[in-house]
């Protein structure tokens, strides 16, 4: 039953239509990104760009095809481009006369988008990217270009093949692919395993460029005696720095504090420990 309904599909998709749709959820995922429909609209134009290939001269069909994709959807664009593979496999079968309700193709694509948008979210934004940032920005430390077009030329190379592969498995398998990955415990362990780099990456970001200078110091007839900052440094260097990062993990993830409130405690903070002594350029 799998081989023909492989058959059926493949009838009706061929790779440069695959292709087509593919370019156009890539393209077009965060247009007329607005509260009611998010991503929908993306959808519907991927869908509309085929609609002819899926059910040629009947006007009745392809008007409900888009309709069936025109409510709210919202997800990973990047890890979560399964789902509109998913979906356009999906399609493809109930177009070639497949028993498949509308509402079971509705319903999957609500029931993946959150668990897919909390996958590519921490895989994505909250690892893959920092890290290239991180590599980047270290390039460009001395004002050049390089990071710049390492970043986008990584960035590119790594997300262009990943979901072109995820886009496609999600068209061969259906609904079959959530399935494999939703129920793969493997994919927990990847996300933690990641999760630390992440954290590895942002730590060694924050010794390299953030520094806190301590102004204590003892000084007899003009000689220093005792440097606060240097004794410091000798047992655990940077320690100002590693405290100061753990409070801001502390009230952020805590406390709930914003950025923007951050931002004001370290320039009070700054302001008040230079003009004292506490702390120095």
């Amino acid at each position: 039953m799998t081989s023909i309904n492989q058959e059926k599909k493949d009838s009706v998709l061929s790779k440069k239509l695959i292709r087509k749709c593919y370019i156009n959820w890539m393209c077009f995922n965060l247009s007329l990104y607005q509260p009611e429909t998010m991503q929908a609209p993306a959808l519907v134009k991927m869908f509309g760009d085929i609609r002819e290939d899926l059910y040629p001269g009947d006007k009745q069909k392809q008007q409900e095809l888009m309709a069936r994709h025109l409510p709210f959807f919202n997800t990973e664009p990047f890890i979560g481009c399964l789902i509109p593979g998913i979906t356009l496999g999906m399609e493809a079968e109930k177009a070639r006369g497949e028993d498949i309700p509308e509402d079971l193709i509705t319903s999957i694509k609500s029931a993946l988008m959150g668990p897919f948008a909390g996958i590519g979210d921490a895989l994505l934004p909250g690892t893959f990217i920092p890290i290239l940032l991180a590599i980047a920005c270290g390039l460009s430390a001395d004002g050049q270009i390089t990071g710049a077009i390492f970043y986008i030329v990584a960035f590119l190379a790594v997300m262009v093949p990943l979901t072109w592969f995820l886009f496609n498995r999600g068209v061969a398998f259906g609904a079959k692919a959530a399935e494999l990955i939703l129920g793969n415990d493997l994919k927990d362990d990847i996300i933690s395993a990641l999760n630390i780099v992440g954290l590895m990456v942002v730590g060694c970001i924050a010794c390299a460029y953030a520094n806190i200078n301590l102004g204590f110091q003892y000084v007899k007839d003009g000689v220093v005696i005792v440097d606060l900052q240097s004794l410091i440094n000798g047992v655990w260097p940077k320690l100002p720095v590693f405290l100061a990062a753990l409070g801001t993990y502390y009230l952020m993830a805590k406390k709930n504090w914003s950025a923007t409130k951050m931002i004001l405690l370290y320039l009070v903070i700054a302001i008040l420990g230079y003009f004292s002594g506490i702390l120095t350029v």
